[in-house]
């Protein structure tokens, strides 16, 4: 028996099982992030207080469907049936309506059927004012609707199939007030647990924050 060809087939079949188990693990890890959870970060302040910039948190897919995207594109080829729509309250991430490359994270405020308007920064949906403690206002100054709908707009009704989002930083938030509407299958999940935070301001991790439950 040649020793040498042994070895040489022994370290062939080491180096095929790796890259099957290197293989398996990535298909494995694609196969969660399209269908089950994903990992997102907050870039920027439209959500302060309650999402801060550096929060990384984790989407759960499964309970709303997702649209699921050829591979390293945004063409979606089908939408995974989910078990409920989103509810008023929850925070989202979805596809941005004007450029689907792009992820926002927002909270729900109106859904099908609901009429949403906003006078002088009080939030009605259904003609009742909503208190909403999570929110806050940096700038006490009141728009006119005329000129934007930052502090007043609608009555609008909200059509079938459409939600209304819409910051909880509401002053520096740039949301359905100035786009419009979310399909609901542009939703890609339901914003769940923050699993890290970076402060970029101290360059230090915010602990407290970890393992904080979204709502």
């Amino acid at each position: 028996m040649d020793k040498r060809n042994t070895g040489k087939a022994t370290a062939t079949d080491k180096l095929m099982e790796y890259a099957k188990a290197i293989g398996t693990a990535l298909i494995l890890a694609l196969i969660i992030r399209t269908f089950v959870i994903q990992a997102f970060k907050i870039p920027s302040g439209s959500m302060i207080p309650t999402l801060l910039i550096g929060d990384h948190l984790l989407v759960n897919k499964i309970v709303y469907g997702t649209p699921v995207d050829i591979p390293f594109t945004n063409v979606t080829v089908f939408h995974m049936p989910g078990l409920r729509t989103p509810h008023k309250g929850e925070i989202i991430v979805f596809k941005y309506p004007e450029d689907p490359t792009r992820d926002f994270i927002k909270r729900v405020v109106a859904t099908e059927g609901d009429t949403v308007q906003m006078i002088d920064k009080q939030l009605f949906v259904n003609g009742k004012p909503v208190d909403e403690s999570f929110t806050q206002h940096t700038d006490n100054s009141i728009r006119s609707g005329q000129l934007e709908p930052r502090d007043n707009f609608g009555p609008y009704l909200v059509p079938k199939n459409k939600l209304f989002m819409m910051g909880d930083n509401r002053d520096q938030s740039y949301d359905s007030r100035f786009w419009g509407y979310v399909d609901v299958k542009q939703v890609l999940g339901k914003a769940m647990i923050l699993y890290w935070s970076w402060d970029g301001n101290k360059s230090m991790p915010r602990f407290d924050r970890m393992g904080k439950l979204i709502n």
